[in-house]
């Protein structure tokens, strides 16, 4: 065989068997474990790889940055905290980066928190890179473009999810959002008749439902009690805004001296709903302000198990109590 068709056949058995190895290396399984990877803005197509490299993901990598370059990937890479699946391609892995399918952290506010207890949930979040902390309630607000605003009961209560590194700010922003969004779709469609001068008036309201109500399905029915208070130009009479205007003086235990002390949002002492939300409402009990139930019940108590015994009258609601919160026996006459 001449000496050139030698090398020939040498140089087309190494490019078959180039080819090989590429086919396999670009489709092969991957293992990066559960662990995540952390690519900060900046990082180029080599630092990737060799990061991969020296955490053992990648058997090399000249061979994802030459092929990654050749199809004009190398630049598309987006930065940010990555956790791949095992088995994952070398192909799939760098789409994945390039679509920047990057971790995603939940952050959950309730329904019934005080913006204070939101702070707190921010605070604890891992990898959210906080830019509030220290700073007044007025100043957060007036960050978040909205100065003189009270921030109770403006953010709607759902589950947000961030990535690493994201401004705190941020999250709040969306909550913010989501909840005028609610409020205004609400607001539209309610119904005729109801004693609120404003929208705000609704959302106060609305929070007041939330603390107040154990068992969802009772909303429309409080709501609706408290609609007819306001109607009627009687005092709501709920503990909740009480506690609320105690602030961190409340020890978990409310007494008689409480309900008369005189606080911008004690219902027992003044008429109409407290200047700002106590809490932040949920959709459904915004809904419930906006669509009451029907009833002509004035009262309410608890009966223990989450759910409230309704009356019409005073007298009705006197005996309630007795059964309900005081055992059967009416308290003693001084």
């Amino acid at each position: 065989m001449p000496m050139w068709r030698g090398k020939l056949a040498l140089a087309v058995g190494a490019l078959l068997a180039l080819a090989a190895y590429e086919l396999w290396y670009w489709t092969h399984g991957l293992k990066p474990g559960a662990e995540t990877y952390y690519f900060k803005q900046g990082t180029t197509l080599r630092g990737v790889a060799g990061e991969l490299k020296r955490r053992g993901v990648l058997p090399e990598t000249r061979s994802l940055v030459w092929g990654a370059t050749l199809t004009g990937q190398g630049r598309k890479l987006k930065a940010g905290e990555y956790r791949f699946a095992d088995g994952i391609s070398p192909r799939a892995l760098l789409a994945q980066m390039i679509a920047g399918k990057v971790v995603e952290y939940p952050l959950r506010f309730v329904e019934g928190w005080t913006f204070a207890q939101m702070r707190q949930a921010m605070q604890a979040a891992p990898r959210l890179t906080r830019t509030l902390n220290g700073l007044p309630d007025r100043e957060i607000m007036m960050r978040l473009g909205y100065p003189g605003l009270h921030p109770e009961g403006r953010f709607y209560p759902d589950t947000y999810y961030y990535t690493t590194d994201q401004p705190d700010h941020t999250i709040l922003a969306k909550a913010f959002e989501k909840m005028r969004e609610r409020l205004a779709r609400e607001w539209e469609g309610r119904e005729d008749g109801l004693p609120f001068k404003s929208l705000d008036e609704a959302l106060t309201l609305a929070s007041i439902v939330e603390k107040e109500t154990g068992k969802a399905e009772e909303r429309p029915l409080i709501a609706g009690v408290f609609i007819n208070r306001l109607r009627k130009g009687m005092k709501l009479q709920t503990d909740p805004t009480v506690i609320y205007g105690m602030g961190k003086s409340f020890d978990g235990n409310l007494r008689l001296r409480d309900l008369k002390k005189d606080t911008p949002y004690n219902t027992y002492t003044r008429v109409g709903l407290p200047p700002t939300p106590i809490a932040m409402p949920g959709g459904d009990a915004v809904r419930a302000v906006l669509h009451p139930a029907k009833t002509r019940a004035l009262y309410f108590v608890s009966r223990g198990d989450g759910s409230h015994y309704f009356s019409e009258t005073l007298e009705e609601h006197n005996k309630a109590v007795v059964q309900y919160q005081l055992g059967g026996k009416p308290p003693a006459k001084r």
